[in-house]
């Protein structure tokens, strides 16, 4: 008793502390009267939720589920093994390409995914024109598929055929392996959807010299920790997903003596090094096929609702559930809130597009705009607005990733391994930094920004796992 008369007492003796949550009235009321405020980002679970939640939340198995499949994400330990091409890697034959994001036809997929496809089937020399190439998609004449369901990941459209080469990912810790094509650069480029007679020459060029050519110095150098280079870039401010500076950089210092000592012409070797260095953007699809490394680390493990794949295909954005097997829950792309190039603006954008929130399924990206305060200067918002994201998502992820760490945060762990329960139950989206495609087939990027998922996805999911539990 005298305990709790002296907790009341001192409510009369200290300056009141006031949260708020979900009252934007309220906490304008008190803050015109200089009351100081903490307002808590809630709101209630969608109607409907409540027995799923039950379910799911109640299930004896369900914290060990989320604890085991997490704990596989944050210490699994990609390495880049290999260079090679699609047909050798993945079995692409020709007529056959994979795509970003959930399961897609041609009826339905977006200008850049459509401009996408017809590059490939110009660089596989299946049709001499565009207007050819897209007849021939639109009559069935090529099979495409996701690339997830290869074990791979694309950037934006995502478009992979036979001959592009490929970064090959080991896990050396679950021994699983992942892939994804070379980065190609920034502008006019196949997957933002842009198929001209400069965009097919590059990549002929990628498949006759720099794949190749990384490819002898990879071997040469041997496997290569790419968590380890991931975790410095962070500490170096990048996010790994619309900032790749420093993981560039740091790749570049890894493989370039190996590069310059392999059997490469010289001019090839001086090539693919300007061409690297020239791309800040290089080391996006490293750090993409090493984000699905840790995520498919994390699959199949019953009772579990830790998320381990978000993507989209310009149509849909879907999502992957550890513990309810290789099933999509998709709802509608939305379009990213950001800066535009030029003259262009939200009207010129495609929704969202590519598999490379891989990132943030990992806690990377979005999840850490923390480490990267410059990101602002290229996805809009301040500095405070970054650091505010990623405080955000930990409250909808299960563990702070122990090598990832973020200096401005007293290195904290990066937020990881995002809950669909947690998702439901606050009404917290992920948060995805994004490049933004435009909306015509041809015209390549127009934008970056942020995005974040249709909350349907993460219900529709939540509702399944209850059912299996």
């Amino acid at each position: 008793m005298t305990e709790a008369r002296h907790r009341l007492g001192g409510l009369l003796s200290r300056e009141p502390r006031v949260v708020t949550a979900g009252v934007e009235v309220l906490a304008d009321a008190l803050e015109r009267q200089a009351v100081p405020v903490e307002a808590v980002d809630w709101r209630p679970p969608p109607p409907g939720t409540e027995a799923a939640l039950a379910a799911v939340l109640g299930d004896p198995g369900h914290a060990d589920a989320n604890a085991r499949a997490v704990r596989r994400m944050v210490t699994a330990r990609p390495h880049l093994v290999d260079v090679r091409p699609a047909r050798e890697v993945l079995g692409l034959e020709t007529g056959s390409f994979l795509h970003a994001g959930p399961p897609l036809e041609w009826d339905r997929a977006s200008g850049p995914m459509r401009g996408a496809l017809i590059g490939a089937m110009l660089l596989e020399e299946l049709a001499e024109t565009p207007l050819g190439a897209e007849r021939e998609l639109e009559r069935g004449g090529a099979a495409f598929e996701p690339c997830h369901h290869h074990g791979a990941v694309g950037p934006m459209a995502g478009v992979v055929s036979p001959s592009m080469w490929m970064l090959v990912v080991e896990d050396a810790e679950y021994r699983g392996t992942s892939y994804c094509s070379l980065n190609e650069g920034l502008g006019k480029v196949l997957r933002y959807g842009a198929y001209g007679p400069e965009v097919i020459e590059r990549l002929r060029w990628m498949g006759a010299v720099l794949g190749p050519a990384l490819q002898a110095a990879v071997r040469l150098h041997g496997p290569l920790d790419l968590l380890s280079l991931i975790a410095q870039a962070l500490q170096m401010g990048d996010e790994l997903h619309n900032r790749n500076r420093a993981a560039t950089s740091l790749l570049l210092r890894e493989l370039a003596p190996d590069l310059a000592a392999a059997d490469v012409p010289r001019d090839q070797v001086a090539a693919a090094l300007r061409f690297a260095a020239g791309n800040d953007h290089f080391f996006l699809n490293a750090g993409m096929a090493a984000a699905k490394a840790s995520a498919d680390a994390a699959r199949g493990v019953p009772g579990s609702g830790l998320v381990v794949a978000m993507a989209r295909n310009g149509t849909d954005f879907g999502i992957q559930v550890s513990g309810t097997g290789d099933r999509w829950f998709t709802g509608p792309a939305g379009v990213p809130d950001g800066l535009y190039l030029g003259g262009y603006g939200p009207d010129d954008a495609n929704p969202d597009i590519g598999d490379s929130a891989i990132t943030e399924t990992a806690g990377m990206g979005g999840f850490a705009l923390a480490a990267a305060p410059a990101i602002v200067r290229f996805v809009g918002g301040e500095v405070p607005d970054a650091v505010a994201a990623t405080q955000r998502m930990y409250e909808i992820t299960l563990a702070e990733h122990p090598a990832l760490q973020i200096p401005l945060l007293s290195f904290r762990g990066t937020p990881v391994g995002i809950d669909v329960a947690r998702v439901v139950r606050t009404g917290i989206l992920p948060v995805i930094d994004t490049g933004i495609a435009g909306r015509e087939a041809g015209t390549g990027q127009v934008g970056a920004g942020l995005v974040e998922p249709p909350a349907g996805v993460f219900t529709d999911a939540l509702h399944a796992l209850a059912e299996i539990v």
